[in-house]
């Protein structure tokens, strides 16, 4: 499919944070949510509008008014050409930018395509640590826009994060990559049963509801989280590592 391209008209109104804009799609086809390059600023397309109504698309050699979301279209010229920036486009320095503004859920990339272009920065050998890291945080930002988006359980948006907090403690290390005591204190705080509790219910998982064992493996992956920086935490004098080791035994048991 071809990258989307907006020709300025005019620019009928604008502030800090956006403007108004006539503009006819020269290229592709324009949707909501996408992201335009002007020059090195980026503008969000909030919002369609064609004869009166609200559109989520404008096809190639249509005209419409369209909002566009960022400080550079105060600065937006008749003839100006807008092209969309696609989803594997997007620079480190303005996802964080990006980021910045809490930008809709519908805005790309999306969620899940955000989620990927972290993971792989994240994990690219190639690059220093200190970007590594930053892209880390993408990635966090990334798994609560993610959650959001898919309206996930609060227990498995916790994993979604813990997993990428594991990554980064056993990558980087305790310290640069974050803490894992911290990170199992708040992941026990999740977990609504004791280990006497968890280990009855798990010898009879096959006799409970079917919610009751959702609810087991969910706890199971909270587990999962917190024995991957095992290592890291055995060398910690938290008093979390006791409560950590007494349900090391009770996760082989969990359904």
């Amino acid at each position: 499919m071809p990258i989307a391209a907006l020709q300025v008209y005019s620019v009928e109104e604008a502030d800090g944070s956006g403007g108004v804009c006539r503009v006819r799609c020269i290229g592709g086809a324009a949707r909501t949510g996408q992201v335009y390059a002007a020059g090195d600023a980026r503008l969000g397309l909030r919002w369609i509008e064609r004869q009166g109504r609200r559109e989520s698309t404008l096809g190639a050699g249509r005209a419409a008014r369209v909002h566009l979301a960022g400080p550079a279209a105060a600065l937006l010229a008749g003839g100006q050409v807008l092209t969309a920036v696609p989803p594997g486009g997007h620079a480190l320095e303005e996802l964080e930018a990006w980021l910045a503004t809490g930008p809709p859920l519908g805005d790309e990339p999306h969620p899940m395509t955000l989620s990927s272009l972290a993971a792989a920065g994240m994990q690219d050998g190639a690059l220093p640590e200190a970007r590594r890291l930053r892209w880390g945080r993408v990635a966090l930002a990334a798994v609560e826009r993610r959650a959001d988006w898919a309206g996930l359980h609060p227990l498995d948006r916790a994993a979604d994060r813990a997993g990428v907090r594991v990554y980064l403690i056993r990558e980087f290390g305790p310290g640069r990559g974050g803490d894992p005591a911290a990170l199992c204190r708040e992941l026990l705080a999740l977990i609504d049963l004791a280990p006497a509790e968890a280990v009855a219910q798990a010898r009879a998982w096959r006799e409970l509801p079917r919610r009751r064992i959702r609810h087991l493996r969910r706890i199971k992956v909270l587990l999962d989280r917190m024995a991957a920086v095992g290592p890291q935490l055995a060398e910690s004098d938290d008093p979390v590592v006791q409560a950590v080791g007494e349900w090391a035994g009770v996760r082989a048991l969990l359904p």
